[in-house]
């Protein structure tokens, strides 16, 4: 119950953020027993029992389960640690794109602390809705303790196709620590485009923060270079705000 109240309160801090991914991104945090667009005899539990097969409604407005499908680190086989054996699910954020042309449904789960690494345990997982509902991959996207979709949530690097945008985070009381994994899906999978790791500091002589940014430069077949550009800036303690930038290009 610490860590979900943890969990809760790293929420409520970028509670902003998530706001404004609403609003830009479509991202959006049904209630897990309510139907999905198209489909009245579909819930988002039914969505989300296909990664936690024993998923049901638990005390307190959670829902209970245990380990979920075997999956792969998106970073790779040897990363990431191991799924909590119990899981308290307070909700998932729902994120539809294009891939590959087609119109394709994406679920984040944050399941908790894994029980053999600081990192925790999160699954994105990717549906094709436009017919009976299926499970089309599903991968660990935790690179820290808390994990969500970024703002924006997405990129959009062809006409047909979207990047997907997660952050994994964690604070101590002076310094957040930030992972930003960009991913695109390629033939109903998912790939890792890049990982960019940022820092933050809160100090009563200054605030620091590190923010990416990603555009798409457009133009470019089959897939638009993205431009990555982390806004590092400082605001001293009665002082003027001093920015700094640097650029780079994911091919």
């Amino acid at each position: 119950m610490n860590a979900i109240l943890l969990r809760f309160a790293v929420a409520c801090l970028l509670l902003p953020c998530l706001w404004a991914t609403v609003r830009a991104q479509a991202v959006s945090f049904p209630e897990l027993n309510s139907p999905i667009p198209g489909h009245q005899d579909t819930t988002y539990l039914d969505l989300a029992r296909m990664v936690i097969p024993d998923l049901s409604p638990g005390a307190n407005g959670f829902y209970d389960g245990t380990v979920p499908i075997e999956m792969r680190h998106i970073l790779g086989v040897d990363e990431g640690g191991s799924p909590p054996e119990t899981i308290n699910l307070p909700n998932a954020a729902v994120l539809p794109i294009k891939a590959g042309d087609k119109d394709r449904l994406t679920m984040l789960f944050d399941l908790g602390d894994s029980p053999d690494s600081a990192e925790g345990f999160a699954v994105l997982a990717l549906y094709d809705v436009t017919g009976k509902p299926r499970l089309l991959d599903a991968v660990n996207v935790a690179v820290d303790r808390s994990t969500y979709f970024r703002d924006p949530g997405k990129v959009s690097i062809a006409a047909g196709d979207d990047a997907i945008v997660t952050m994994s985070t964690h604070f101590n009381s002076n310094q957040g620590y930030v992972g930003t994994m960009l991913i695109m899906v390629r033939n109903d999978r998912f790939s890792l485009i890049d990982a960019i790791y940022t820092f933050d500091e809160n100090y009563c002589a200054y605030r620091r923060t590190q923010n990416p940014v990603f555009r798409s430069l457009g133009g470019h077949k089959p897939y638009a270079p993205i431009k990555a550009t982390v806004k590092d800036a400082t605001v001293p303690s009665g002082g003027k705000l001093r920015r700094g930038a640097a650029k780079g290009r994911l091919a």
